[in-house]
């Protein structure tokens, strides 16, 4: 017998009913389903990102079943990161390079599930640690990607960046994206950077609107250190900005303040039930 996690979106998920769908489903075949209601209006945009695990989520859980669309996964990826449960996604969303299992192939999905006939596929996630001028230091994780952007009046922010210690470029933009091969198919395709396999083990830095003709995105190794630091803006201004950490977690940041980013010890286990490569999903995508 499996344990199974149903992780839903409720304002994907109305009333619950492909939840009970999957749940009545598992039951019926003799399998354990717990649900995970997720309220989806991330009010907690601000509050801190620690290795606590809310108690309505197993540790015991074999398999974690998400619905909603990408930014369910995340989350959930995001809540369970310290247990390590491989998760697969249903779409009830609109694009969804995260989801696999569309509802009307739902029956069919969980039969392999329950019958172990799947991959498991490995991605990497990003931790970052904003060293704050208090002293504090503020911590958050993401799977797809860590964002820094303005916070106060639409003007040009400056970053400095720092690789293992050494200073590598000044970017004047709106903002810069770390992202992640996951990543890459998100807010960083949106701001003309790559396309990157999800299955790759780097870090890339993507300007969003650079003021430059010649700055563009950076890959570098996933052993690679790097610093963010936020300098004085044009004419001596303070600058404030924000670090958001997969559109979730938020860390206010402002000049003086540097945030460090580093491949996390942590990872996100997918399930693969379709031997569809990164390339055929890509091409799919393309044409919808």
């Amino acid at each position: 017998m499996k344990h199974f996690l149903i992780y839903t979106n409720k304002m994907k998920d109305r009333d619950l009913q492909t939840a009970r769908r999957i749940r009545d489903f598992l039951q019926l075949k003799g399998q354990r389903a717990t649900v995970r209601v997720n309220e989806g209006d991330w009010k907690d945009r601000v509050a801190a990102d620690t290795d606590e695990i809310p108690e309505d989520i197993p540790g015991d859980a074999d398999c974690m079943i998400v619905l909603g669309g990408d930014g369910t996964v995340l989350q959930a990826a995001r809540e369970t990161k310290r247990l390590h449960i491989p998760m697969i996604g249903v779409n009830l969303g609109s694009l969804g390079y995260l989801t696999e299992i569309e509802p009307a192939n739902l029956e069919q999905a969980l039969e392999r599930l329950i019958a172990g006939d799947y991959e498991q596929e490995s991605r990497m996630m990003l931790n970052g640690k904003a060293q704050l001028a208090d002293g504090r230091v503020e911590e958050g994780w993401a799977l797809n990607d860590i964002v820094i952007s303005r916070s106060g009046s639409l003007q040009i922010i400056k970053f400095c960046i720092y690789v293992n210690g050494q200073f590598l470029n000044h970017y004047n933009a709106d903002g810069m994206i770390v992202t992640t091969p996951t990543g890459s198919t998100g807010y960083n395709l949106s701001a003309g950077g790559p396309l990157i396999e999800p299955k790759a083990k780097l870090i890339m830095l993507t300007p969003i609107c650079p003021h430059s003709l010649n700055q563009r995105s950076i890959i570098l190794s996933s052993e690679d250190v790097i610093e963010i630091e936020i300098p004085l803006g044009r004419g001596g201004r303070l600058q404030t900005v924000e670090a958001s950490f997969d559109g979730c977690h938020v860390i206010p940041l402002k000049t003086g303040e540097r945030v460090r980013i580093v491949k996390s010890e942590k990872i996100t286990e997918f399930i693969k039930l379709n031997q569809v490569s990164f390339l055929e999903v890509l091409h799919k995508k393309m044409q919808e």
